[in-house]
């Protein structure tokens, strides 16, 4: 049984978050998914909805896996210097660790993306980027591995990314049946990113 911490803030992407952890949640016999927060109160995201936290950021931070979700709150994040920390601290116990969106970029802030290939949403990239400068972004993507570190593209993006972390632990043909059974349009082709060159990136 791995265990997976999911960070939420104030003001989390809906989707970013529910989006994955639909697709991460029906392995709940071999993954035990728990909602992190800095604190024990509920946690609302952007649209309102309050999502109930299993533990705190002071309680743990050696977890198997860990889910980063994005949103416009989310740099607000990188002014909490404990945030910031246990993310760092939990990214290098980690085997692996997945953002989506603006939760990349939160991530790069850390310093642990250093070097490596990632990418974020579209519509943000290059107001927020900057932000990370030794992130070597990728332009064009839906998502991007890196080693451990899995990152990808705006909202419905993490989804598609979910399912690639699915398949690296699982196998290929058990993220085809998540897609499946979710009646979700599984976007195999990390390269396959339309809204890059609507955005104006390329």
């Amino acid at each position: 049984m791995r265990t997976l911490a999911a960070l939420v803030f104030p003001g989390f992407q809906t989707l970013d978050y529910f989006g994955p952890i639909e697709m991460l949640g029906d392995y709940r016999d071999e993954i035990e998914i728990i909602t992190v927060a800095k604190g024990s109160d509920p946690v609302p995201s952007v649209h309102g909805q309050k999502i109930v936290i299993d533990k705190q950021l002071s309680e743990k931070n050696d977890y198997d896996l860990l889910f980063i979700p994005g949103g416009d709150a989310a740099l607000n994040e990188s002014k909490d210097q404990e945030l910031m920390q246990w993310i760092k601290e939990t990214s290098a116990n980690a085997e692996r660790v997945m953002a989506v969106c603006t939760g990349t970029v939160l991530l790069g802030m850390t310093g642990v993306l250093d070097g490596r290939k990632a990418t974020t949403n579209k519509l943000d990239f290059t107001s927020t980027v900057h932000l990370a400068p030794h992130v070597e972004w990728v332009k064009e993507a839906r998502w991007v591995e890196d080693g451990k570190f899995y990152t990808s593209s705006g909202v419905s993006a993490g989804m598609d990314m979910a399912l690639a972390v699915i398949a690296d632990l699982f196998g290929m043909e058990k993220a085809e049946d998540t897609a499946m059974t979710s009646e979700y349009s599984w976007h195999k082709d990390a390269n396959r990113d339309p809204f890059a060159k609507s955005a104006g990136l390329i």
